[in-house]
């Protein structure tokens, strides 16, 4: 029997997390939400509401990596949000190198000719979904 649960990628970032959910078959990334931070608490509390309203089980982090494929100061951010988020649902994360997923984001944007303003607005929610999708055509 098939078990229909979803899965969620984030893109993190100090002012904004970008947030994608899988459809229930784990297949296709679809982009959910643009969301800007408060603080760490009620920011996990935001995405945790995300993550019980649509039977979500498992969790993608990109992690930000510099080019040569060492941890930037993004990077540590990224994990210990991640492990404070995993701490507090009981959820499983994964991460994935996320390397240059911001600028194809942002040239799949500007190639459609989104102006800069409403680009700012789709940004990090585009990345989490190019994430997620980069996750599921690994599964």
């Amino acid at each position: 029997m098939v078990e229909y649960y979803r899965i969620m990628a984030l893109d993190y970032g100090d002012v904004r997390i970008g947030i994608a959910l899988s459809d229930l078959t784990r297949t296709i990334a679809n982009g959910y939400e643009n969301y800007t931070r408060v603080n760490d608490g009620k920011d996990v509390e935001h995405i945790a509401d995300i993550a019980k309203a649509n039977n979500v089980k498992l969790v993608v982090f990109g992690l930000p990596y510099n080019m040569d494929g060492t941890a930037s100061n993004q990077t540590i951010k990224t994990q210990n949000f991640a492990n404070m988020f995993a701490e507090r649902t009981g959820l499983e994360i994964k991460f994935l190198d996320e390397r240059l997923t911001s600028k194809l984001a942002e040239r799949m944007l500007i190639d459609a000719d989104i102006s800069r303003a409403k680009r700012k607005n789709v940004l990090d929610k585009l990345s989490a979904t190019i994430i997620l999708q980069d996750y599921l055509n690994q599964i």
